[in-house]
């Protein structure tokens, strides 16, 4: 079985410590989305998985091996840690030919990967010609290229347009039900709720969450039904007769804490209460991340009484 494999790791630098005796296992057949605020270690951790540097203490292996022990390593691990890696001056075939060429991986792989990235038309051009989003593409078809079991991705919808962003969440679902094992590293909460199977979680270096991405929304943001009636009092007393403690707010709706929509509605309409708006609130990965993180954020602005 080929995972990630982090045990007991610590990077330091100096007197700051990036990585604080980190252990979690990324597996395959699904995709684990790495979160944490800036700072916490995240592209530490990436970089140390894949030798480019070394660990303090502690260590990061694939397939139970490091790194630098590969044999023709992009064969085995693809990754996207910088969209700028590519040359400027080369064209995006020229590019990864030469990445082929030093793995021994088969030219035809190539134009697949150009056509499966969307590249195939501007192939030719010299990379520096290319937009973000076309670089964040070659550089995503730069870890395809050898058609790796484990596949570690660094902000990979960065740049890209919605069209860009649809076609990497079919990638890396793709990647996970053909069996690979697949690392995301983002900071968008909603994109990688759409994607994410699993959930490492960091903060200040340490392991703050290692979970299915459904248990860790359920089990910090509690869900309930959004309410919206023109005889508020009559509301109240229907759900407080039924042991409902609802909460009222600005705009005029009430939100009801645990509760189901068809269990509200029902007991609104017995008690004769006119309902203008009745809908589930679901819980959120962003409001479950800043319920975990908010104490664990290194760099966050404060804001100012007007």
């Amino acid at each position: 079985m080929t995972s990630i494999e982090v045990r007991a790791l610590t990077k330091e630098y100096g007197s700051h410590r990036a990585v604080d005796d980190l252990t979690f296992r990324v597996l395959p057949g699904r995709v684990t989305g790495f979160l944490g605020p800036n700072g916490a270690g995240k592209s530490t951790t990436m970089r140390l998985v894949l030798g480019l540097d070394r660990p303090t203490s502690g260590t990061a292996t694939i397939g139970g091996s490091a790194y630098a022990a590969l044999d023709e390593p992009l064969r085995h691990v693809g990754a996207l840690l910088d969209a700028q890696a590519a040359h400027g001056s080369r064209t995006a075939r020229d590019h990864l030919r030469a990445l082929a060429a030093s793995n021994r991986i088969p030219v035809r792989r190539v134009d697949e990967v150009l056509e499966e990235s969307g590249l195939t038309s501007v192939a030719s051009r010299r990379v520096r010609t290319y937009s973000l989003g076309m670089r964040q593409r070659l550089g995503i078809a730069a870890a395809l290229l050898g058609d790796p079991a484990v596949v570690l991705l660094d902000e990979p919808s960065n740049g890209l347009d919605p069209e860009g962003i649809v076609w990497i969440r079919a990638v890396l679902r793709r990647l996970a039900k053909e069996g690979r094992t697949v690392l995301v590293s983002s900071h968008l909460m909603n994109e990688t709720a759409s994607f994410a199977d699993h959930l490492v979680v960091l903060g200040r270096g340490r392991l703050l969450a290692d979970t299915p991405l459904r248990e860790f929304i359920h089990a910090r943001v509690r869900p309930g039904v959004r309410i919206r009636t023109t005889d508020p009092a009559a509301l109240h007393r229907a759900l407080s007769e039924h042991g409902h403690e609802a909460v009222a707010h600005e705009d005029g709706h009430w939100t009801v804490p645990d509760a189901r929509v068809e269990d509200i509605g029902r007991l609104a309409s017995a008690a004769g209460v006119p309902i203008l708006e009745l809908a589930a609130e679901e819980a959120t990965l962003e409001q479950a991340y800043f319920d975990l993180t908010a104490t664990e954020t290194e760099f966050a602005a404060h804001h100012q009484e007007a």
